[in-house]
């Protein structure tokens, strides 16, 4: 490792309790998607002491920032992530169920540890160019609402992410390993219908049924579904039934539908057919609706050129390493859910050489905790979950890791996740993941050739052009919960 480098990691280490300490209040803030006004107020004061240059409410999105350092090419974009989840309020490092406030939130997902992880790469990546004096600039965005307002699609739509030379993030996972693969893209509408109410047995002639309307909207999409792609997948939710009295003919109901398709493309195309059965719904039922575009993001594209630049920097920096009161806790952590024995990673759910090392791995490491990193995948993969990384990688080149942060086979979106992430365990998470994004990041910026390469296969990845999923009048909306 260069001499640079260690800097990097150097500053990072100094600055090991501060990330620490983010973590763990961002932890207790366990703020909704776009309501993460505490969050994003910490974010940007610590950024702005540590000698950032800082935006605030970028995009027209109160809780969104971008916070640079440096100057000239190459501009490499950190992506940090702090919105919580709700009805999953935990008590950090418990090994059992307990709420902290009854029915609050909590980071289920790890977002508290993802932003500090990021902004610790931003730390490590100011103290290279500082050093140095190098051309360069590193931009830490802040991007609020993964879990529902997709930040970086608006941002996308708004073209930030077009200047960068590269982006890099990271996730909190139950393995180590750089992360590949495409991913689904998602569009979500609420559809709010409005009818007439009437005695439904007294007078029911002068009723127009909005629950009959969402009923019926939803029987046209299941025979939507017969004509669709594979991948294609499509969900909804009735929000609103209209009331409890099923004497009342309901004057209200409301639906929303989440469409989901491997390329952003299909999946505009597919919301559109999913407008006009409502639109059906609504001409059959006598009813009015109103449509309210809530988000939409696109799939994933990799780079894999990024992504070995990724994978060597961890390789050489190895895997964060647990105390035995650590292993303890994750080993009884492990229990309290099924699924703890299975083989983790992209590379063994593409590849069967490669789940016959990792299960080789995980057996000789012998604790719930995967203290290894995954082999390298270079082919192609998929992942039916979503992210708004992927507008950001339509964009410009763009890589991530996964982190273990909790044991093997912990639930997403789970009360372990959230114990598991007010822990040691996920500080060193968050430290681990900044130095391998620094790493990186330092690689990019003194070997250029690393960055035209990146460049050469995003242009070919990406040459059907970018269907941004958000239209030009959508503004970011908070969501029901």
């Amino acid at each position: 490792m260069t001499r640079e480098k260690q800097s990097a990691i150097h500053a990072i280490e100094k600055k090991s309790g501060l990330v620490a300490e983010i973590a763990d209040r961002i932890w207790e803030y366990a703020e909704l998607s776009l309501q993460e006004e505490k969050s994003a107020e910490l974010y940007c004061r610590v950024l702005e002491q540590e000698g950032f240059r800082v935006e605030k409410g970028i995009c027209n999105i109160a809780t969104a920032f971008s916070a640079s350092f440096g100057s000239g090419r190459p501009m490499i974009g950190i992506l940090a992530e702090y919105d919580a989840l709700s009805g999953l309020s935990q008590k950090g490092g418990s090994l059992e169920r307990m709420e902290v406030t009854s029915g609050g939130c909590g980071h289920g997902c790890g977002h508290n540890l993802l932003g500090a992880g990021a902004f610790a790469a931003a730390l490590g990546v100011r103290a290279y160019l500082e050093e140095t004096k190098q051309s360069g600039t590193v931009i830490l965005y802040g991007c609020p609402g993964e879990e529902g307002g997709a930040a970086k699609a608006f941002m996308a739509r708004d073209g930030v992410w077009k200047d960068l030379d590269a982006a890099l993030t990271w996730h909190p996972e139950d393995v180590n390993e750089v992360a590949t693969g495409s991913s689904n893209s998602c569009v979500q509408v609420q559809y709010k219908f409005k009818g007439v109410a009437s005695h439904a047995a007294g007078a029911p002639e002068k009723g127009r049924s909005a629950l009959d309307a969402v009923e019926l909207m939803n029987m046209g999409v299941q025979f939507l579904r017969e004509h669709m792609s594979d991948k294609a997948r499509i969900h909804y939710a009735i929000t609103d039934a209209g009331g409890c009295s099923p004497n009342v003919v309901q004057p209200r109901a409301s639906v929303l539908y989440m469409v989901r398709s491997n390329h952003v493309a299909e999946a505009v195309a597919l919301q559109e057919r999913v407008d006009r059965i409502a639109q059906g719904a609504a001409l059959m039922t006598d009813t009015t609706y109103d449509r309210q575009f809530i988000d939409g993001l696109a799939d994933t594209v990799s780079n894999h050129a990024l992504e070995q630049v990724l994978y060597d920097n961890f390789k050489e920096l190895g895997v964060p390493v647990y105390t035995e009161e650590e292993h303890v806790y994750a080993d009884a952590l492990a229990r309290t859910y099924p699924g703890s024995d299975g083989v983790p990673g992209v590379a063994a759910r593409n590849d069967p050489a490669a789940r016959e090392t990792v299960e080789e791995m995980r057996a000789s490491y012998g604790h719930a905790m995967n203290g290894f990193l995954a082999p390298l995948y270079k082919g192609e993969a998929f992942k039916a979950g979503s992210t708004d990384v992927g507008d950001v990688s339509w964009l410009t080149p763009t890589a991530q890791i996964h982190v273990a942060a909790w044991p093997n086979g912990c639930p997403g979106h789970s009360w372990q996740n959230v114990s598991c992430g007010r822990t040691g365990i996920g500080h060193k998470a968050a430290v681990h993941a900044g130095k391998v994004l620094a790493a990186a990041a330092v690689d990019l910026i003194q070997k250029p050739d690393i960055l035209v390469q990146a460049r050469a296969e995003f242009e070919k990845r990406t040459v059907s052009g970018y269907v941004c999923p958000i239209p030009a009048d959508a503004v970011p909306v908070v969501p029901e919960y």
